[in-house]
């Protein structure tokens, strides 16, 4: 398949909450985020700095689940609570 085919094929569009089910309870997302969206989930209880590196895990359908200051702690979180930790970029 080439780059044109890919552009040119017709896609099938979810509604929003079908693509929120899938991988509904059994996947977790990790990702990179910057202390500004850090603060945004937390508050500010964790005085965070512009530089920090800051993790969150989401549920398949967005929900914030955790948030930590390394990314294996973020997949270790999504392992313990029995989640397919995921990376998005």
């Amino acid at each position: 398949m080439t780059e044109n085919d890919i552009i040119n094929s017709k896609w099938t569009v979810l509604p929003d909450d079908e693509f929120a089910a899938l991988g509904g309870g059994h996947l977790a997302y990790v990702r990179e985020i910057d202390s500004e969206k850090a603060t945004s989930l937390i508050g500010q209880a964790v005085a965070l700095g512009p530089d920090d590196h800051i993790y969150a895990v989401y549920g398949a359908d967005g929900r914030p689940l955790a948030v930590t200051d390394s990314r294996a702690s973020a997949i270790a979180n999504a392992v313990e609570h029995e989640l397919m930790p995921m990376s998005v970029h």
